[in-house]
């Protein structure tokens, strides 16, 4: 508990990078990726439909200074998750963060961040939705999603730079919004190390950049 202790509060002073050493670790987007899904990034789905479309974008106001980011540019049905996942890498507890962008979406907006992933299926998710004003973490299980906590009436202006950041020890979840924890939860359903990736849901055009994620030592 001490050591989730101390790496939240790195994630919450200073938003820093994890080791480079860990080539599952950190994400920049770059304009060699433009028009096309970058390497280490697999796309996949929840749900029946087309969607899940994740390309690199030009973008002035990307947080991480290259002028690119990663969005999710499809307009999925609802419901529908839209799945991108980083290939390298496995976690079991893990602190995972990224910075997001709420571009467009009429049936849903915004995204969030997904971990301990299985496969399609089966993951943990924490997620921020700018159209109804409320901040969640569910699992998916078998394709169904299970709300484990909510924080509701939290405003999240469209067009803006936010950052979600994660922390699962064991079964103890803790998830912040721009460094303020709002949720926490106990769960035991996913007990293995998984991957980790991003989530939209059905027609949410959202942007994503500075991805990143780090193991959480015992």
């Amino acid at each position: 508990m001490r050591c989730l202790t101390l790496l939240t509060l790195v994630f919450v002073a200073t938003a820093a990078a994890v080791p480079a050493a860990d080539p599952s670790a950190a994400s920049r987007f770059e304009k060699a990726d433009l028009g096309k899904l970058p390497p280490g990034w697999v796309a996949a789905k929840t749900g029946q439909g087309e969607g899940s479309v994740w390309v690199v974008v030009a973008d002035d106001t990307a947080p991480g200074k290259t002028g690119y980011c990663l969005a999710q540019t499809a307009e999925g049905p609802n419901p529908f998750f839209n799945l991108c996942v980083r290939t390298a890498g496995a976690y079991q507890d893990v602190a995972v963060k990224v910075q997001f962008k709420a571009v467009a979406g009429k049936l849903d907006q915004g995204g969030g961040v997904v971990w301990r992933y299985q496969d399609a299926d089966n993951y943990y998710i924490a997620r921020m939705n700018p159209l109804e004003d409320n901040f969640r973490v569910y699992k998916v299980v078998a394709g169904k999603r299970t709300q484990l906590d909510t924080k509701e009436r939290l405003k999240v202006p469209v067009g803006e730079w936010y950052t979600i950041a994660v922390t699962m020890a064991g079964s103890a979840i803790e998830c912040r919004l721009d460094g303020e924890k709002h949720l926490s939860a106990t769960d035991d359903t996913f007990k293995t190390a998984g991957k980790v990736g991003l989530w939209s849901k059905a027609d949410a055009r959202t942007r994503f950049d500075q991805f990143a994620a780090a193991a959480i030592e015992k």
